[in-house]
């Protein structure tokens, strides 16, 4: 059973009745102007898109991320608490990018690597770009101007 709208909602759609479709129209094409083509739509025009993996170089998890892998062009967040093995969750990705050969960057912020165990993963370490910023704001441009280079794959 579909939900009654509120009376406040209500109230809005009478006011701006047409208008209302208008304004939001101009919103969505000033969006696409500011921010390209596909950056925001209504989800039922969406063809649906293949996108590329990178295996994680773990069938379990290549199978439990449920695309087979890492999906390419897209931001992928390792979250867990210290010592749940977010880092080497990401030098595992590391290894893998490299050993289909790509360019992987790897933002430091807690200056903690060590290429020691990051070899022992499989990172070809001489290869490896390395950033460890001062700031977060820092880190993020770096990886955005990396990003922004089209070179790097992780």
């Amino acid at each position: 059973m579909a939900k009654k709208p509120t009376k406040k909602l209500d109230e809005i759609g009478k006011k701006f009745g047409a208008d209302r479709e208008k304004a939001l129209n101009d919103a969505l094409k000033l969006i696409e102007k500011d921010f390209g083509k596909g950056s925001i739509m209504r989800l039922g025009e969406r063809a649906e898109q293949k996108v590329q993996v990178m295996s994680s170089g773990s069938l379990a998890l290549d199978i439990a991320l449920g695309s087979g892998g890492y999906p390419k062009g897209r931001i992928i967040e390792i979250y867990g608490p210290e010592s749940s093995g977010k880092t080497t969750v990401a030098l595992h990705a590391v290894a893998q990018a490299q050993k289909e050969g790509g360019i992987a960057a790897f933002i430091d912020a807690e200056h903690a690597l060590d290429p020691a165990y990051a070899a022992a993963l499989g990172v070809n370490i001489d290869e490896l770009l390395l950033s460890q910023p001062d700031s977060g704001e820092q880190g993020l441009e770096i990886a955005g101007k990396l990003i922004d280079s089209g070179a790097v794959d992780l």
